[in-house]
């Protein structure tokens, strides 16, 4: 098995988990949009599997761009000369409560340490 096929297949299963995390999510909290997943529920597996793949890659992304919006903001605080402070700071984390933040950073790892293994898995080539 090329190790760049088990990549795509771990990254697509990921992305799929995500984004049926989310599908569920969404059913359990959005009552309107309950009886429209349900539905879906009974539509062709693999037509369901790549829209989940989908909204998982999605979420991933928006989940990144949280990350370095945060990393970015708090590099930029350590930078800044401290007479040069604004006198009304926006900063994401106002916006996002505590716990949603610390999931975010904890998945962002999890991330990171799947992508580290499957580099090991790429640099270690086909196992016999």
């Amino acid at each position: 098995m090329n190790p760049d096929n088990l990549t795509q297949i771990i990254q697509k299963g990921f992305r799929v988990t995500l984004g049926a995390t989310s599908f569920f999510i969404e059913t359990v909290q959005d009552s309107t949009k309950r009886d429209e997943n349900l539905n879906k529920l009974s539509t062709d597996f693999n037509q369901l599997t790549e829209e989940w793949a989908d909204r998982g890659e999605m979420t991933e992304q928006e989940a990144r761009n949280f990350v370095d919006t945060i990393l970015n903001q708090q590099n930029s605080q350590v930078n800044t000369d401290s007479t040069t402070v604004s006198s009304s700071p926006t900063s994401a984390s106002s916006f996002v409560s505590l716990d949603v933040q610390q999931d975010l950073l904890e998945l962002t790892q999890e991330i990171a340490n799947l992508r580290t293994d499957l580099q090991k898995l790429q640099e270690s080539g086909p196992q016999s």
